[in-house]
């Protein structure tokens, strides 16, 4: 089995103000080419567990791979790069730098891990924004487009580095559904077109429903798959 992303027995507490065992036991897999989204009620740890997935939080204990390489244990430093080189993330709001053009907020990841030349990049960037039929807005400034625009943008940005896997926290939750629509359709392309796996926590049922798969948490645990 080709897994892009493998969690074995995540287990995780918060310790303030007492114990509280937020995560347990969570097994699963995401395939390559495969889109799978997470749902469940709040506070069932989905947030919680994509940030373990992402790198971007180690206190837990289990076996976390990316790639078939382990990554649990690994340095900061080791993990940033793991991550950026490998993981494109999208949020529910889209964390753009206002004062920046859309195109440079897009070249941000790929400047960071510098292993392209900056016309590479820039190159990189603007095949990135012509397929999400954004390639117009480039020169803008990033304050100056709409939500639906700057989504696409967020989106184009966790491109950029050609990641193994897309992760998504809500990206839907703040557009409206003509706007929603736009984002479903894109990831569905960018896994029929370009084999990308995705994973993406939501409360949009819909949105859910159409994609490969539902992981359904609640209580911290996994309890479909």
């Amino acid at each position: 089995m080709n897994f892009v992303l493998e969690a074995k027995n995540i287990n995780k507490h918060f310790h303030k103000p007492k114990d509280f065992h937020v995560l347990k036991n969570i097994s699963f897999g995401v395939k390559q080419g495969e889109f799978a989204s997470i749902m469940g009620k709040s506070g069932s740890g989905k947030s919680t567990l994509l940030y373990i997935l992402s790198t971007m939080d180690t206190d837990y204990t289990g076996e976390l791979h990316l790639n078939d390489q382990l990554v649990t244990g690994k340095s900061q430093k080791e993990l940033s790069r793991i991550r950026n080189r490998n993981i494109g993330f999208v949020f529910q709001f889209h964390y753009l730098l206002s004062e920046f053009s859309v195109l440079e907020n897009v070249m941000l990841p790929a400047k960071k891990l510098a292993e392209k030349s900056h016309a590479e990049i820039e190159k990189n960037a603007k095949q990135k924004l012509e397929m999400l039929h954004i390639g117009h807005l480039a020169n803008q400034r990033a304050s100056r487009i709409s939500g639906g625009e700057k989504q696409r943008v967020a989106i184009a940005r966790a491109l950029i580095n050609d990641p193994a896997i897309l992760m998504g926290d809500e990206p839907t939750g703040n557009l409206d559904s003509h706007n929603s629509e736009n984002v479903f359709n894109i990831f569905k392309n960018l896994k029929e077109q370009q084999g990308l796996s995705l994973l993406v926590v939501t409360h949009d049922v819909d949105f859910a429903n159409r994609t490969d798969r539902i992981i359904e948490m609640e209580d911290g645990m996994i309890i479909r798959h």
